[in-house]
């Protein structure tokens, strides 16, 4: 006996005791699928015969139910369940998490119960409750399909049990294994000259035998329709035949629409009016012969809900579909898929008030639906609406997937007049606006999943941290889509009185497999991020910024780079000016950029800094060390014999002096932006695309661009290529270095050519720094390369530093692959978040 259930459902295993449903169960499911009532009165009591636990017990298991079917867990309930009041709570657990139920009876002759049960010395309590659990079964099976229970099927006999073998089946709407590529195609409504056009520009080939129609798909491409093929537009016929033979012949895939719903029941003698278009649809199928109308009525009752794509990435309905409802099966779920939600109000205009579901929006899955037409598709929270009223007047919209691209044709005239014009805005019905934040999204321990380095945990104290810079100093968060990861420096250096030299940063990639490297000469200023709009509608529609700005600058930790206004605007525009004269803009075909780059003088940024610690530090020294050193020198004129000590506190005299003129090296006056340096190094995105996939050549290349095109302002960064399989070009870099750090200069960035670079045991650093001798004067003290004090240095530990690193970097770049992917702002500050929360962790700051 074979019996199918679908892969996600609550089973009930319903009989009286003895009739073997626990021995069932423990042969066709997981112990971790099957909730016994038994079991838990057993954790309750810890005797599972124990009847004074059984409020108790049922509470935990209908807890444990719940939990299971919200995470959309195939859930297995071994109870007796032989009364409809004890199922219905079941049942309403099924329904609120929209999981299909499914019960197995038990139903054996009564002496095989009573004989099991005489074998259990738990189960000594007679013929009567058996008597009596098979009698409210016999009373009740018929109405399970009336209680909400899709499929009862029933083991009369201990051979039927024995014989059972189970299946599972995936739900209709699951093809998660369907990754693409798709042509999504909005809201047709009969308008079949447009749907050939759009099609021919999706490179279909469509063609036409009398009646027949025949549609070639561009290689390994497929259509979906988002429903609603029929009504008010001229040709509702050859639009159902179009979509019926690409689904037919696997080269689309369609949802129901309302419309397509409505005319179903028509053709299926249900007594519906002919309004919203209905009408001219009937007429026009007036002169079909009757088997094609039957071939309609039974294709569009096949029609599901909606899909979901692509491992979960996608899916289409017609009007959208809420997280929990996606990848299940439900009346309510086809409901919502074909109507939407309403409020129970009318509009303006007599048309109901449809609750704003994508503005609260946070699911892993892009959803592309229609229903409600408006003036042009636009992303929200990572869902979109492309039904732009074709037959309205407006366009016929497609969206290719996975390239995020939208394909338009206007439509050829205006087939029906709107109720709602086009252009007027829906009531807004939303609790939560589209681009709002919400702290509750990053309070206490996070688990973000990453595509570079898998799970990454933020833990709660760290959260509390990054919630203190957040809320108190950072930039509008809407124009926080990425913050760049911290840096590691190269492993301490073998050669004597060296701390960091370029040969362990090569050694490192070498080691790796890396052999190609970009070197970069490193700046001391103050890491940056522009983000910059080319319009203030797309700093509106992108990024939800409504204040009039077209961008920002902000640090490495999120806050405002310049706190003068006018400056900020000043430099944006002199970028946005250079992006327009370099052509950046229309090469990358993007109406919004993200550069990182360092900016310069460090003075600017870090003068508290260089008063509050290393001028003190450095003043402190000289004057305290001058004044020893001249009392030394004047005892050894007396010819006191102290010329070791002398030579010594002479030697911490040079260095205080090294000291402050290392500092003071990056200390300049800034009086505006004539005094302005910036040097960017990374492209980050634009639209629709992470330049992750480009290797740093050409970062360098389009950032030297860019430069170019305002070399008053913007700083091209010198760099070089090195192949470490040529020790030639290994002995040049090490001295371009030795020669770059002896002028004064910070050091080099070292970094893989491949922006993102993996080795045999996984990701790789993403860039290493390397600073010079002087340089780490700064920051480990005057005296660090001193005998004793190097040596101590040396022992540094750099792993966990290199881990935070690696978390970084992998949130730093899920973050922007998220927002160039139109995902919920929410999940992409989840990101961004998080990257802010580990500089929380307790690292030395000056690795």
């Amino acid at each position: 006996m074979k019996i199918e259930i679908p892969e996600f459902a609550l089973v009930l295993l319903v009989g009286a005791s003895g009739m073997g449903k626990s021995t069932f169960a423990s042969k066709h499911f997981l112990p971790t699928e099957v909730v016994s009532s038994d079991r838990m009165r057993g954790w309750i009591a810890d005797d599972e015969t124990d009847q004074s636990a059984t409020g108790d017990a049922f509470d935990m298991l209908h807890f444990i139910v719940e939990k299971r079917l919200k995470n959309r867990r195939f859930t297995v309930v071994d109870a007796t369940s032989v009364q409809p009041e004890s199922r219905k709570s079941l049942v309403a657990l099924a329904r609120k998490w929209h999981a299909l139920v499914v019960a197995i009876t038990f139903e054996l002759p009564e002496e095989v119960a009573l004989a099991r049960n005489a074998e259990r010395p738990d189960r000594q309590f007679g013929a009567g409750p058996v008597r009596r659990q098979m009698l409210n079964l016999k009373r009740s099976i018929k109405s399970m399909g009336r209680e909400g229970i899709r499929y009862v099927h029933r083991l009369r006999t201990i051979e039927q049990v024995e014989a059972v073998e189970i299946t599972r089946t995936r739900l209709w709407t699951d093809r998660r294994e369907d990754s693409g590529p798709f042509d999504i195609i909005g809201d047709v409504h009969g308008c079949a000259d447009e749907l050939e056009t759009i099609l021919d520009q999706l490179g279909y080939q469509v063609s036409w035998e009398g009646k027949d129609v025949h549609v070639t798909p561009p290689e390994g491409r497929r259509a979906i329709f988002v429903g609603d093929l029929v009504d008010r537009g001229p040709r509702s016929p050859d639009v159902l035949r179009i979509a019926k033979h690409m689904v037919d012949s696997g080269t689309a895939l369609a949802v129901v629409g309302n419309h397509d719903d409505k005319l179903k029941r028509h053709l299926s003698g249900r007594n519906v009016k002919p309004t919203h278009g209905l009408a001219e649809t009937i007429e026009q199928l007036g002169s079909e012969p009757p088997e094609f109308l039957a071939e309609m009525r039974e294709w569009l009752d096949g029609l599901l809900s909606h899909y979901l794509l692509d491992d979960g990435k996608l899916v289409v309905a017609h009007a959208g579909l809420k997280e929990e409802m996606q990848g299940r099966a439900s009346g309510a779920i086809r409901s919502f898929c074909m109507y939407g939600e309403t409020t129970g109000e009318v509009d303006e205009f007599g048309l109901p008030v449809r609750w704003d579901w994508a503005s609260e929006y946070k699911g892993r899955a892009k959803v592309v639906y229609g229903h409600t037409p408006v003036l042009e598709a636009n992303w929200v929270n990572g869902t979109i609406c492309i039904d732009t009223g074709c037959v309205f007047g407006g366009k016929l919209t497609a969206l290719r997937y996975p390239e995020l691209e939208l394909v338009s044709v206007d439509a050829e005239r205006t087939y029906y007049e709107p109720i709602r014009p086009l252009d007027a805005p829906a009531a807004d019905t939303g609790s939560t606006p589209a681009h709002q934040l919400n702290i509750a999204d990053v309070l206490g321990k996070q688990v973000i999943e990453t595509g570079l380095y898998g799970h990454v945990t933020v833990r709660e104290d760290n959260a509390a941290a990054a919630l203190e810079v957040m809320t108190r100093h950072a930039v509008d968060p809407h124009w926080l889509i990425h913050l760049p990861p911290t840096m590691s420096p190269a492993e301490t250096s073998a050669l004597d009185g060296w701390l960091e030299r370029p040969e362990e940063a090569f050694a490192y990639y070498g080691s790796k497999g890396a052999r190609k490297l970009v070197l970069e000469e490193k700046h001391m200023g103050s890491r940056a991020l522009i983000v910059l709009s080319k319009t203030q509608e797309t700093a509106a529609k992108r990024f939800g910024i409504h204040d009039g700005s077209r961008g920002t600058i902000v640090t490495r930790t999120g806050r405002r780079f310049f706190n003068d206004a006018e400056l900020e605007a000043s430099v944006l525009h002199r970028v946005d000016q250079a992006m327009e004269s370099s052509g950046l803009w229309t090469e990358l075909d993007t109406d919004w950029v993200l550069w990182d780059c360092e900016i310069m003088p460090w003075s600017m940024k870090a003068g508290a800094l260089v008063r509050g610690q290393y001028a003190s530090v450095g003043a402190a020294a000289n004057s305290g060390l001058s004044a020893l050193d001249a009392a030394l020198q004047a005892a050894i004129a007396r010819g006191v014999d102290i010329k070791d000590l002398g030579a010594r506190v002479f030697q911490r005299l040079e260095d205080a002096a090294n000291y402050r003129e290392a500092y003071n090296r990056y200390v300049h006056p800034f009086g505006g932006i004539a005094d302005l340096k910036i040097a960017p190094f990374h492209l980050l995105a634009s639209e629709g695309q992470v330049h992750s996939d480009k290797d740093h050549l050409w970062h360098m290349g389009m950032a030297h661009r860019l430069c170019a095109a305002d070399a008053d302002l913007l700083l091209a960064t010198e760099y070089r290529a090195l192949d470490l399989d040529d020790a030639t070009q290994i002995q040049e870099a090490i001295e371009w270095w030795e020669a770059m750090t002896a002028k004064g200069g910070e050091g080099m960035v070292v970094k893989p050519l491949d922006f993102i670079a993996r080795g045999r045991r996984g990701l790789l650093q993403p860039a290493i720094k390397c600073r010079g001798r002087e340089y780490l004067r700064i920051i480990y003290g005057p005296h660090y390369d001193r005998p004793g004090n190097i040596e101590r240095l040396k022992k540094r530990g750099l792993g966990q530093k290199r881990s935070m690193v690696l978390r970084e970097f992998a949130l730093g770049i899920e973050a922007l692959k998220r927002f160039v992917d139109h995902a919920p702002l929410t999940r992409v500050h989840q990101c961004v978040f998080g990257v802010l929360a580990m500089e929380s962790e307790p690292v030395d700051p000056r690795l």
